[in-house]
């Protein structure tokens, strides 16, 4: 299984999209500065996972929520947007 995932910096709110076969492992390699990325942003919280069956899937689906980033679709995503 593979799963689709968005952080958010608790210090400085920033978004970070991926996709992984191991959420658990992932998300301690970003709070412990493994990955490049997203070193200086930490720590980071989950704020949103989509588990799918190929890896395939998972990349075209984090693709595609990347396309929304920093965008009103975005933060409609996410349930920021009241409008």
């Amino acid at each position: 299984m593979y799963t689709v995932y968005i952080i958010q910096s608790i210090k400085n709110h920033r978004y970070y999209i991926g996709q992984t076969s191991n959420i658990e492992n992932k998300i301690k390699r970003h709070n412990l500065g493994q990955v490049k990325s997203t070193r200086n942003y930490i720590p980071w919280k989950i704020v949103y996972m989509e588990n799918y069956k190929t890896r395939s899937e998972a990349c075209r689906r984090e693709l595609e929520i990347k396309k929304y980033k920093s965008g009103i679709k975005f933060k409609k995503f996410l349930g920021l947007w009241d409008n």
